[in-house]
């Protein structure tokens, strides 16, 4: 007996996966890049906490709504073109066909071939196969709004929690270099995780976040001492 042949396809992760590394590397970096900020501003420790964690719990919030407004947007789009075509399928159902035939042939197949496929396909589901060849719709790609909204948001409070729990371990002296630090390494993690759980491979992703990482934290840094400075 042979054996199965079996694949692991890192698609269906795509919804979730952008969510959730979007949501981690925000909570890393905008709550360091504020901790930093305000403790080179000279601010005593108590404040450092506490506008970590009000940047934690409105971060989480933004996130939320944001990923939720956001994707719900893309899913009301596809809606709307799956009852154009549900409608055009029940008006024109032969240009409909004909159109799926053609999409075929562009994919390399013969006239003929395509013309059996297209006609195959349509008898067994016609608007599935027209979402999925026409549109672009599938249920693996399609738009989950609940779900990006949950994953962004738990990912951005896991991410901040990491320069908050520095603030409450390191001496006030200490702060700023054991935020970076550990914001740094976080970040090299995410990088890596989220490498290996969409299927790429390199260093390009950990480097790309964070690079853009340790450049925020540097800007606000800068800004938390300037303004501390003139204060």
């Amino acid at each position: 007996m042979g054996r199965i042949h079996t694949e692991r396809h890192v698609a269906a992760r795509i919804g979730w996966l952008r969510a959730a590394v979007l949501g981690a590397n925000d909570g890393i970096v905008s709550t360091a890049s504020l901790i930093i900020g305000v403790a080179a501003a000279s601010a005593a420790t108590g404040s450092i906490l506490v506008a970590g964690v009000a940047g934690l719990v409105a971060g989480a919030m933004s996130m939320a709504a944001g990923e939720y407004v956001s994707v719900s947007s893309q899913s009301d789009s596809e809606r709307a073109d799956v009852a154009r075509e549900t409608r055009e399928l029940r008006d024109q159902p032969e240009a409909e066909l004909q159109e799926l035939t053609e999409i075929y042939i562009g994919r390399g197949l013969t006239p003929d071939l395509a013309a059996q496929v297209a006609a195959q396909l349509t008898a067994h589901d016609a608007l599935g196969s027209h979402a999925r060849d026409e549109l672009g719709i599938s249920e693996i790609t399609a738009a989950k709004p609940v779900q990006a909204a949950v994953a962004s948001a738990a990912s951005f409070a896991v991410g901040a929690a990491v320069p908050l729990l520095v603030v409450l371990a390191a001496p006030h002296e200490a702060l700023i270099l054991a935020v970076s630090i550990a914001s740094l390494l976080s970040l090299v993690a995410l990088g890596a995780l989220s490498a290996n759980a969409g299927g790429a491979r390199g260093w390009t992703p950990i480097l790309r976040v964070t690079f853009w990482g340790a450049l925020a934290m540097a800007a606000t840094a800068g800004a938390g001492a300037l303004f501390g400075a003139a204060g």
